[in-house]
């Protein structure tokens, strides 16, 4: 297979290595400092001098070869955007099919996503569940399930909203929490705002009275021990539906034999995790001893909150703990700014450990938990200067752009950017700048600068979700 890759003087190097170890008989083409500028009349002059089965180019050309390959014959692939990533690609090429208008690192991203994701349905259709809450299997071989919290359920603004976005986020079970200040009457009014939600609940309270409240609704309990399982198991029961125990004075395995007990079938043991430092890998090698039948109930939620630190690392090794403990079902919550996405992070946690099967670690899956770290650094050209001028402090006095000033916000996943009572509003900012432009809104270099600084922020605060202030450092 003869491959063609057309680079610049600065990529010449990295792309002379990626086309040594690649195992393909590749010809390298230099064309001016920055390949991606090549024009189709220029490809076809290198394309005529030997014979090639196809081209790769620059990711970031958006010239259209069509009319190369109609004059040659030989078929233009984009390569990846960055020169660096190409090593990474090319010993995959004519196993992979490349592509004409998508850059190869976003293929091949797309390509390995939608292996894993099919390979998570392969693994969560095949699985014989233990018992199944409304419809959603619990244990025997399928996916850890995410049960994503809401404290205080009975005081929320707007439970239904808040109950529906965390099912949009990727939790598989609500745990609606009902504090020491709720009544029967809060538990009930609580859950018939939630009529035609087909999705699992669950009450969190170990009050008897509240319990029995949930019953007509709920699809799980939380939690019983030895204190009310005397009085409200048999009503559980009952309903047919399922519990999650706790050790109380009594301990786990006593726990969940009362409860069997009642008649209770679908039980879930919880051994209880405390925060990092106050004994949380006692507790790990104390679960990890416990020999129960049951499902068992990780609470990883707790440990995320009372930790200063961010929450996706957190919660992909969380994950990975209670995936080596055979747990079921894993805890987590949003109750602070901090944790604010921690329920799609433990989804996606909780995938990426369904996908371990047959491997040794959670590695090179398809899925990853990399938010503001990147796993692999691209070793880009240095740039090159013959003269160096230092940037120094503007003198410059501030002069207002006569087309007027904008006021930058987000709204929701959307930038949106107002000016004398018109706005303009994307998830792109650089649609927001164009628009900016066609309109003649802005006049002033520097009033243009600012507002491409401006609106690249907000789209940064949008992606790795945190609050945006416009002037304010990110």
């Amino acid at each position: 297979m003869r491959i063609l890759l057309v680079t610049g003087t600065q990529t010449e190097a990295i792309v002379r290595e990626a086309a040594e170890d690649s195992g393909h008989d590749c010809d390298v083409a230099i064309v001016g400092e920055v390949a991606s500028f090549i024009s189709p009349k220029r490809l076809t002059e290198l394309i005529q001098n030997d014979r090639y089965d196809f081209v790769i180019v620059s990711g970031m050309c958006t010239a259209d070869f069509s009319t190369v390959e109609k004059e040659t014959g030989v078929f233009v692939f984009l390569g990846p955007r960055h020169a660096a990533d190409l090593g990474m690609i090319l010993p995959g090429v004519g196993q992979i099919q490349l592509s004409r208008t998508i850059p190869a690192d976003d293929l091949i991203a797309g390509l390995k996503r939608e292996k894993a994701l099919l390979t998570l349905k392969e693994i969560e259709d095949a699985a014989d569940p233990e018992f199944y809450i409304r419809g959603v299997k619990i244990g025997g071989g399928s996916r850890m399930k995410v049960v994503a919290e809401i404290m205080d359920a009975h005081r929320h603004q707007d439970i239904r909203s808040a109950v529906l976005h965390f099912f949009s986020s990727g939790a598989d079970i609500v745990d609606l929490g009902f504090g020491f200040d709720a009544t029967p009457e809060d538990v009930a009014a609580t859950f018939s705002l939630l009529k035609g939600i087909d999705g699992p609940l669950a009450a969190d309270t170990q009050d008897p009275e509240l319990i029995r409240a949930a019953l007509e609704r709920a699809d799980l309990i939380l939690s019983l021990q030895e204190e009310n399982i005397p009085l409200i198991g048999s009503a559980i029961a009952e309903a047919g539906i399922a519990a999650v125990v706790v050790p109380g004075g009594a301990g786990l395995a006593a726990n969940c034999a009362a409860a069997k007990a009642c008649g209770i079938e679908c039980i879930i043991g919880d051994p209880l995790l405390p925060p990092a430092g106050s004994g949380l890998v006692r507790a790990l090698a104390t679960m990890a001893e416990t020999e129960i039948s049951y499902p068992l109930f990780f609470g990883a939620g707790n440990v995320v909150e009372l930790l200063d630190a961010d929450s996706p690392g957190a919660n992909a090794l969380l994950a990975a703990m209670a995936q080596e403990m055979g747990a079921s079902l894993i805890f987590t919550s949003e109750h602070s700014d901090k944790t604010l996405g921690s329920v799609a992070e433990m989804r996606k946690a909780s995938m990426m450990m369904a996908l371990m099967e047959g491997r040794p670690y959670p590695k090179d899956l398809g899925l990853d938990l990399f938010v503001i770290k990147e796993k692999h650094r691209r070793q880009e050209p240095p740039v090159l200067y013959k003269t160096i001028h230092e940037a120094g402090t503007s003198e410059k006095a501030l002069t207002y752009d006569p087309c007027g000033n904008f006021r930058i916000g987000i709204e929701g996943k959307e930038i949106i950017a107002e000016r004398r009572g018109v706005a303009i509003k994307s998830e792109d900012w650089s649609s927001i700048f164009s628009r900016i432009e066609e309109n003649g809104w802005v006049s002033l270099l520097d009033h243009a600068a600012y507002l491409g600084k401006e609106l690249y922020k907000a789209e940064l605060a949008i992606r790795f979700n945190r609050s945006f202030e416009q002037d304010g450092d990110f």
